[in-house]
């Protein structure tokens, strides 16, 4: 039963980032895309920049900053690596970002999470 509502849980936080993000004018190419390597939680685009965005949902905000593992930043970039040939058709850039939500707080979209020389 735990692993089920773990799963709630995480379904209905990246609902809640990919609105975030729209309000904050990006288009959402896709949500839960897989890869060999495994899976993107948001694949989002504002202007001609490509945004792959891993979300994290905790009780507490520091909680789920200190989610934000390098082994698990590492999956993510090797996942965006794989899918960046389906995106980035007239895109300038990528990056990937990382947003958190956490209860009672407005989510927390942070910019950049990888160095810039994951792709």
């Amino acid at each position: 039963m735990k692993r089920q509502a773990a799963e709630r849980r995480g379904r209905r936080a990246e609902r809640i980032a990919a609105l975030w993000l729209r309000v904050k004018g990006y288009r959402i190419l896709g949500e839960r895309v897989r890869t060999p390597a495994g899976e993107i939680d948001i694949v989002a685009r504002r202007g001609r920049m490509l945004v792959f965005v891993e979300v994290k949902a905790r009780d507490d905000e520091t909680d789920a900053s200190a989610a934000l593992e390098p082994a698990r930043l590492r999956r993510v970039a090797r996942a965006a690596n794989l899918a960046l040939g389906r995106y980035m058709a007239d895109c300038e850039g990528a990056r990937i970002d990382a947003l958190v939500i956490s209860r009672g707080r407005l989510p927390r979209h942070i910019e950049g999470v990888v160095d810039g020389d994951w792709a």
